[in-house]
C-alpha cells in the first residue's frame, strides 16, 4: 500500500520525535537505527526513504529536544525555570528533558553540523534569559550575557553531575540543592 506525502511527513516527523527521546535516554551511540524504526512503529527497511545517514537524522532530533526545551520554558521567570530545570524531576526524566544536558558531551564529538544545531538551542535558551536587557549599553548587554552564560552552565552542569550519581545517592540531590540555592540567590545580578 501507497504512504500519501502527508503519511510520509507524519511518519517522519513521528520518527524524529522517537529519537529524541531515545537519543536524550541512551546516547547518541546507545541507539541503533533498528531498535529506533522499531520504537518508532516501523522497520528499519523505511529509514532511508526518510533520512540520509543516522547523522543527518541526529541533527534534526537535536532540533527536535531543544524546541521541546524551549517550549517548556518559554514565558517562565528565571526563578520559575531554575526551579523546574535544577530539580530531581528533570534530572530522572532524561527522556523528555533538556538535549543539551543530556546530549552534550556526546555533540561534542559529533559534526559540526550538529554542534551548530547545539549553538543555535544555547542561544535560544540564552535569548529567553536575556528578554528584557533593552536599554542597556553595549557593555551591560556583555555582561548580562556573561551572567546569563555562568548562570545557564551551572544549571546545565548541575543535572549532568546530579545525573552522574547513583539514583538513590544523597549527593545527586546535595548538587541540585546546593545549585539551585546558588542560582536563585544570583538572580538579582542577571
Amino acid at each position: 500500500m501507497r504512504v500519501t506525502k502527508v503519511q510520509a511527513e507524519m511518519n517522519r516527523a513521528h520518527i524524529v520525535k522517537t529519537a529524541s527521546t531515545l537519543f536524550r535516554e541512551r546516547g547518541y551511540d546507545g541507539v541503533g537505527v533498528v531498535d529506533l524504526m522499531a520504537a518508532a512503529g516501523f522497520t528499519h527497511g523505511g529509514f532511508y526513504k526518510h533520512f540520509s545517514s543516522k547523522a543527518h537524522l541526529i541533527d534534526e532530533a537535536a532540533a527536535c529536544g531543544l524546541s521541546q526545551t524551549m517550549a517548556k520554558s518559554k514565558g517562565l521567570e528565571h526563578k520559575d525555570f531554575i526551579k523546574l530545570y535544577v530539580s530531581r524531576e528533570h534530572r530522572d526524566h532524561l527522556g523528555d528533558g533538556c538535549t543539551i544536558a543530556a546530549l552534550c558531551g556526546d555533540a561534542a564529538r559529533q559534526s559540526e553540523s550538529i554542534k551548530a544545531t547545539f549553538a543555535g538551542g544555547i542561544e535560544s535558551m540564552l535569548g529567553a534569559l536575556l528578554v528584557d536587557d533593552k536599554g542597556l549599553s553595549e557593555e551591560g548587554r556583555s555582561e548580562k550575557r556573561a551572567r546569563a552564560i555562568c548562570l545557564m552552565s551551572s544549571a546545565i552542569g548541575a543535572i549532568m553531575l546530579s545525573r552522574a550519581c547513583p539514583d538513590d545517592s544523597s549527593l545527586a540531590d546535595d548538587i541540585l540543592v546546593a545549585c539551585r540555592t546558588e542560582m536563585l540567590a544570583s538572580l538579582a545580578y542577571i
